[in-house]
């Protein structure tokens, strides 16, 4: 580990690099353009954040993207061509990469730099805080009209920020949000110009960490409670009908269409 006042990157991986200074960590996604999650990307950010909350150097996690994205989500081209046990281990992991997301117990500040749908928006909602840049983005879970079954651990973590009946609406509607109605809703917390970003982050997320340690992520932990039970709860049941869907010929025309889609652009 480099000395407090040096800025180094400890890690510079296939999809993620990662720079410390002042015991601040700030993970930026650098895979592609979008940042799609694949099992790569998935698998070395949830090492990292383990790694991080091990180690008593970094009392905080800055995680941001390269603008005209944050994350696209799910890498829906891979997915695609998955066989049956390929999905089912992808999204055993994805759901338990989410629950360490959300039992991080660091403070943890997303600086989202641009488009962050579905999966980008879950790796947003489990921060503790969001600072969006402002432009035409939009961020929200759009997984339903992509034929994705939502489970409930997903539901509770959308909730958990924007309360019970804004997230069922919006859910089984796919409704995607500009920054703004983002910003209304509590979806994000402040808007700032995209040169502003890290700045914006950087400033709340010190206020966090020069406050008691064990005291905050304690207190972080116990309000999280709830949230944290059911993330981290059996969800086998939940994940046998999503890969039921997720196998049906409607879904798997909804995702050709998708993908027609994304090799035109």
């Amino acid at each position: 580990m480099c000395p407090d006042t040096q800025t180094c990157y400890y890690f510079t991986m296939n999809t993620i690099k990662v720079s410390v200074k002042d015991r601040l960590a700030t993970i930026t996604l650098d895979r592609g353009k979008s940042n799609a999650l694949n099992r790569e990307l998935i698998t070395e950010l949830d090492d990292m954040l383990k790694n991080i909350a091990a180690d008593e150097n970094i009392g905080g996690v800055i995680l941001t993207g390269t603008a005209p994205f944050f994350s696209a989500g799910l890498d829906l081209v891979e997915l695609y061509n998955y066989n049956e046990a390929e999905a089912k281990s992808f999204w055993e992991l994805f759901l338990g990469f989410t629950a360490n997301l959300v039992s991080f117990k660091k403070p943890m500040v997303a600086a989202i730099s641009g488009h962050s749908p579905a999966g980008g928006c879950v790796m947003a909602l489990a921060c503790d805080y969001r600072v969006m840049a402002e432009g035409q983005y939009i961020i929200g879970l759009n997984e339903v009209p992509v034929g994705i079954i939502v489970p409930n651990s997903i539901f509770q973590l959308y909730a958990f920020w924007i309360g019970k009946a804004e997230a069922t609406r919006s859910l089984l509607s796919g409704k995607l949000y500009n920054p703004e109605e983002a910003l209304k809703v509590g979806l994000v917390d402040e808007l700032v110009r995209n040169e502003s970003l890290l700045t914006a982050a950087e400033r709340k997320i010190k206020k966090y960490m020069e406050l008691e340690g064990n005291t905050w992520s304690q207190s972080k932990l116990n309000i999280r409670e709830e949230l944290i039970a059911a993330v981290t709860a059996d969800q086998s049941a939940t994940l046998e009908k999503m890969l039921a869907q997720w196998w049906s010929p409607a879904t798997r025309q909804i995702l050709k269409t998708i993908l027609a889609s994304l090799q035109r652009k």
